[in-house]
């Protein structure tokens, strides 16, 4: 995202005003071009934090994206295979359950 800023904390540092006759204080101009500084470098700090985060979010979703792909290729190669394991399985816990009940479980 291109931002149109164009002032920096730097910029307003070294803006000088010319005095007149009537001017402005020049003390209250500085400190309100302080607290404008101020507020600039923090604005700066949190765009740079927001747009490293942005980096390792997209980082993230580019990781889960393809693990996500990784899973999904073993189930479509042999899906005849998850059937045959599924009762195999059924079949182990038939003779778990007749070894630890006995005949109570049938009965």
């Amino acid at each position: 995202m291109i931002m149109d800023i164009k002032l920096s904390s730097k910029k307003i540092l070294d803006k000088d005003f010319k005095t007149g006759i009537r001017g402005y204080s020049q003390d209250e101009v500085d400190q309100f071009l302080d607290e404008i500084i101020s507020d600039y470098e923090n604005f700066e700090k949190v765009l740079v934090k927001k747009q490293e985060e942005i980096q390792l979010l997209k980082q993230e979703l580019e990781q889960a994206v393809s693990n996500r792909r990784g899973y999904e290729s073993p189930t479509t190669v042999a899906p005849t295979a998850t059937g045959a394991t599924n009762y195999d399985i059924l079949k182990r816990i038939a003779n778990l359950e007749k070894h630890v009940f006995g005949d109570k479980l049938y009965d």
